[in-house]
């Protein structure tokens, strides 16, 4: 019988830290967010780039633009016909512009390079950096985080599920492993 054992690596006051270093984090690198733009992979990475966003406008008092990519139809490892990028960033125009891609867990890299084959496809960016929320290794792809809220390092056996407020009603992030029993 397979059985599953929860344990929570970051509650909410953990993730509000991480976002909040993060965006520190952000305009350290980049010496403010001029000509910057927050990029978030849906469906949780949206929410990490709002709320990064919220971060930078309460510490920098400017504000910073904030869009979406749906990366599944360029996903390599789910089989489909590619249909025209989606990204949505209330009418801004990610051509020459510095992006910040966030999403909640980097694993394998496939999601990331889906993304950003996406954006590449609705213009030239600047320069693109790469803000996660958890990293948990097992990279496939040579693809790594600019700016990370935590390292956790996992077996491939293990599970890691983000919970924000805005989808699932509580923050928190929770690591799952499968036991045998």
């Amino acid at each position: 019988m397979l059985m599953q054992e929860e344990h929570v690596l970051l509650d909410e006051t953990a993730i509000r830290r991480a976002l909040t270093r993060i965006a520190h984090e952000i305009l350290e690198r980049n010496r403010g967010v001029d000509n910057s733009m927050l990029i978030g992979i849906r469906t949780r990475g949206i929410y990490m780039a709002r709320r990064i966003a919220e971060r930078i406008q309460e510490i920098e008092g400017v504000p910073i633009g904030v869009g979406e990519v749906d990366a599944s139809s360029y996903r390599d490892d789910i089989r489909r016909g590619v249909a025209p990028p989606r990204m949505q960033a209330d009418n801004l125009s990610i051509e020459g512009k510095k992006l910040i891609l966030c999403d909640d867990v980097l694993y394998t890299g496939r999601t990331v390079r889906a993304a950003m084959d996406a954006l590449m496809d609705c213009g030239r960016p600047e320069m693109i950096q790469l803000a996660v929320l958890v990293d948990r290794g097992h990279r496939e792809l040579p693809i790594r985080p600019d700016y990370v809220g935590k390292n956790v390092p996992t077996s491939r056996l293990e599970s890691v599920e983000v919970q924000l407020a805005e989808i699932d009603g509580k923050d928190q992030v929770i690591i799952q492993r499968r036991q045998q029993s």
